[in-house]
């Protein structure tokens, strides 16, 4: 008969096992990280470990997408949507809540935001149905808007992504304009510096 492999028991137990399985499914944390983190939150007090724990469920409960821009918020519209002194006729489209963060720390652009959810990738099944691409379509030819400026990645879906963008807008009257490639191509924006998107911002091009 055939030996059923068991899964290797952790020496603190299931529970802890099961801990650092989980923390290391988490995007840059390893299997050493994961024991760490593991290790600490043993070491925190019961207080400090529920507070994490209700941060965690509170985010997954009244954190939703901005239903006109679909930045992350806990209300129905996010502050940069909600802010009047900010120019709305300006719409920057990126592909992530992070790149949002990423732009908004180099306090240099005034207008608003358009987050389509991702990129298109053919290869992975990542249509253009699968984005927010309509919604930004419909955005536009509600009017007000005047410039989309283009900041996707600068790799080959991101491109690729802003091409069929600006080819369903060819023939409406908005401006479309992309960074300037002050971004190395192939980088992302989240680990991009201030100094180098404020730059980009400023030399955007037309599209």
């Amino acid at each position: 008969m055939a030996r059923i492999e068991e899964p290797p028991r952790h020496p603190y137990g299931a529970a802890v096992g099961n801990l650092i399985e989980r923390l290391a499914t988490l995007p840059g944390v390893g299997r050493k990280s994961a024991e760490r983190l593991a290790n600490h939150l043993l070491d925190c007090s019961e207080e400090e470990a529920n507070s994490l724990a209700e941060a965690i469920r509170r985010v997954k409960t009244v954190v939703r997408p901005c239903s006109v821009c679909f930045n992350l918020t806990e209300n129905d519209v996010c502050n940069i949507c909600s802010d009047t002194r900010r120019d709305h006729h300006s719409v920057c489209v990126v592909e992530q809540p992070r790149d949002l963060l990423a732009l908004e720390a180099a306090s240099i652009f005034n207008g608003v935001y358009h987050v389509l959810g991702g990129r298109l990738a053919p290869l992975n099944g990542v249509g253009p149905e699968d984005l927010n691409i309509g919604a930004l379509v419909k955005r536009v030819r509600q009017g007000g808007v005047k410039e989309i400026l283009m900041a996707t990645n600068p790799t080959l879906e991101g491109d690729g992504t802003s091409l069929f963008i600006s080819n369903l807008l060819a023939n409406d009257p908005v401006k479309i304009t992309r960074l300037a490639r002050g971004i190395a191509s192939g980088s992302v924006l989240e680990f991009a510096n201030r100094e180098m998107l404020a730059d980009a911002i400023r030399g955007r091009q037309s599209f």
